[in-house]
C-alpha cells in the first residue's frame, strides 16, 4: 500500500483510527448487550458508550502500550480504560481478542467492498456509453493475434461490459459471505459470554452471526473474498491488455488519451505510450498475489493460531486499495478512450478480403461441393494473397472451379461487411437488457 496507487476513501478504511474506532463500537455494543442481560450494569454500559463515543484515540499511545504488552487488543483495552475509569472493568467480557480482530476485519471487508462495488458501476457506465457511440463501427476480429472475422468495436466493450457486470455480482456475493461476526469467546463456545449478545453486535454492525466458530471466524470465507478480487483484476488485466494491443503502433486501432503536455519518453519526444493499461496490468498482479496467501489461511491449527493474522493485516488493505485504484483508472481510460474508426476500416482491408473466406467456404457447400474441396478452393485462392500477390475476390472470380459454383454476382454479395453485423443488436439486448 502506497499513496502513489491509493485513493482517500478506500485508505481510509484501513486507517488505525478507523480500525480503533472499529474495535471500540465492537466492544460497546457488546456492554450495551451485557447490560440488556444484567451482566454488567446499565450504568456502565451508557458510560462506556459515552466516554469512549467521545474519545480520541492516540495511535503513538497505543502503540506505546503494545511496546510493553506484545499484544495489540490488549493495548488498546488499557489505553480505552483510560477514558472510561472504573467502569472499563466490564468492557471485554467474555470475550477473546479474536472476537475483536475478526468482526472488525468483517467490518472492514464489507465497507471495502461497497467502495469496490461502486467503482465496478462507474467503469459499467463508461463501457455502456463508449459501446452504445461505437455499436457499429466495423472492426477486424483476432484470433491468435491473426486478422479473423469483422466485429464491431462496440462489441467489444460490451464484451467487457459484461465481464465487470459478472463481477459486480461476484463482489456482491464475496461482500455478503464476509459479513460475519463472532462474539463467541475463547475457542468459540460461549461459556463465558451469552450467545445474545453476538446477536446485539451483529445486529448493530449490519452483520450476520457465524453459525459457528471457533476462536477465530472459519478462513474459507476471506479465501472466497480474496479470489474474488483476483478474478476481478483478471479482468481488469485482460481489458487493459486489449487496449494496449490496440495502441500499438501497428495497429493504432484506439489509444489512451494524451493529455496537452504530457511526455511519453525521457528519450524519445514522438512517444506516446500506453503506461495506464501497463500499469493496470502490473496492479492486477499485485492484487493476485494476495490469493495464494488467503487460501493458505484456511488451514490454521485445531481452534486457531494466529499465522493467518500477518498475511491478512498486508493482504486486505494493499489488495482492497490497490483495486480501488486499479477500477477507477479503468474507469478514467475507458471514458476518455481515443478510438479511430478509419484506421480500424484500413485494418480491416488489409488482408485483401480474407476475411470473407468462410462466407465463400460456406456458399461452396450450399452448392454441392464437399466441405474438404470447398476448403482446398478458397485456401488456395487465400495463400497468394496472403503473400501479397492479389485480391481474393479477383483470384476467386478467376479461378474457373471456382466459378463452376458460383458467379461473379454471387462472390461479390459474399463480401458484404454488413452481413456479419446483422445480430449486434440481438446480442446488446441480451449484454444490456434493452430493447
Amino acid at each position: 500500500m502506497i499513496p502513489r496507487y491509493s485513493r482517500p476513501k478506500m485508505t481510509a478504511v484501513w486507517s488505525p483510527e478507523t480500525r480503533f474506532r472499529i474495535w471500540f463500537e465492537i466492544e460497546a455494543y457488546a456492554c450495551e448487550a451485557m447490560a440488556e442481560l444484567g451482566v454488567i450494569p446499565n450504568e456502565a454500559a451508557k458510560a462506556i458508550w459515552e466516554k469512549g463515543g467521545k474519545a480520541k484515540f492516540d495511535v503513538e499511545r497505543i502503540d506505546e502500550i503494545e511496546r510493553v504488552t506484545k499484544h495489540d487488543v490488549i493495548a488498546f483495552l488499557t489505553h480505552l480504560a483510560e477514558f472510561i475509569g472504573p467502569d472499563s472493568r466490564f468492557v471485554h467480557q467474555g470475550m477473546t481478542s479474536s472476537d475483536v480482530l475478526d468482526t472488525c476485519l468483517a467490518v472492514q471487508l464489507r465497507r471495502a467492498s461497497d467502495i469496490l462495488i461502486a467503482d465496478v458501476d462507474a467503469l459499467l457506465a463508461a463501457l455502456k456509453r463508449r459501446a452504445y457511440e461505437y455499436k457499429m463501427t466495423p472492426t477486424v476480429g483476432r484470433s491468435h493475434g491473426v486478422h479473423a472475422e469483422p466485429t464491431t468495436f462496440g462489441l467489444k466493450l460490451a464484451l467487457a461490459f459484461a465481464e465487470f457486470s459478472r463481477a459486480r455480482a461476484r463482489l456482491v456475493t464475496a461482500r455478503e459471505e464476509i459479513s460475519t461476526t463472532a462474539i463467541s469467546g475463547a475457542v468459540g463456545t460461549f461459556a463465558n459470554i451469552d450467545p445474545r449478545v453476538e446477536e446485539h453486535v451483529a445486529k448493530k454492525l449490519g452483520l450476520k452471526v457465524e453459525p459457528v466458530s471457533t476462536q477465530v471466524i472459519p478462513r474459507d470465507r476471506h479465501a472466497a473474498f480474496f479470489a474474488t478480487l483476483g478474478v476481478v483484476a483478471s479482468s481488469v488485466e485482460r481489458l487493459a491488455t486489449e487496449i494496449r494491443h490496440l495502441q500499438r503502433t501497428e495497429v493504432m486501432e484506439a489509444e489512451e488519451y494524451f493529455s496537452e503536455g504530457q511526455k511519453g519518453s525521457s528519450a524519445m519526444p514522438h512517444k506516446r505510450n500506453p503506461v495506464l493499461t501497463e500499469n493496470l496490468t502490473g496492479l492486477a498482479r499485485m492484487v493476485r498475489s494476495a490469493v495464494t496467501p488467503a487460501l493458505e489461511d484456511v488451514a490454521l491449527w485445531h481452534e486457531r493460531d494466529i499465522s493467518h493474522s500477518s498475511v491478512e493485516r498486508m493482504i486486505g488493505p494493499d489488495a482492497t486499495i490497490t483495486l480501488d485504484f486499479a477500477l477507477a483508472r479503468l474507469a478514467e481510460v475507458i471514458g476518455k478512450l481515443v478510438v479511430y474508426p478509419e484506421t480500424m476500416r484500413k485494418n480491416l482491408d488489409k488482408l485483401g478480403g480474407l476475411i470473407h473466406s468462410q462466407r465463400v467456404l460456406l456458399a461452396l457447400t450450399q452448392k454441392g461441393l464437399s466441405r474438404e474441396e470447398a476448403y482446398a478452393l478458397v485456401q488456395r485462392n487465400a495463400m497468394p494473397v496472403w503473400r501479397g500477390e492479389g485480391d481474393f475476390l479477383t483470384l476467386l472470380k478467376a479461378d474457373r472451379d471456382v466459378a463452376k459454383a458460383l458467379s461473379a454476382e454471387e462472390l461479390e454479395a459474399l463480401f458484404d461487411l454488413g452481413y456479419h453485423f446483422k445480430e449486434v443488436d440481438t446480442i446488446f439486448r441480451r449484454v444490456f437488457g434493452e430493447p
